[in-house]
């Protein structure tokens, strides 16, 4: 258990560092995206599929609720 909880602090600190190190960059290509007008693409993307996710999870949900009640 101890050598676990360490892997997974070691884990943690190395990804920490890594995101601080990559976000003194500056990037390129989320400019050339604004610029051009497709990061409003990508983002309508990723906020369609989220939806899409939480949507799913709340209709599985409410199946099982209905299933333990049967039950």
């Amino acid at each position: 258990m101890n050598k676990m909880l360490r892997s997974l602090l070691f884990l943690c600190c190395g990804l920490f560092i890594q995101t601080a190190v990559f976000a003194q960059e500056k990037p390129a290509m989320a400019d050339l995206m604004r610029s051009n007008g497709k990061i409003y693409v990508v983002v309508a993307v990723c906020l369609t599929i989220l939806l899409g996710l939480f949507l799913y999870v709340f209709i599985i949900d409410r199946k099982v609720g209905r299933m333990e009640k049967e039950h």
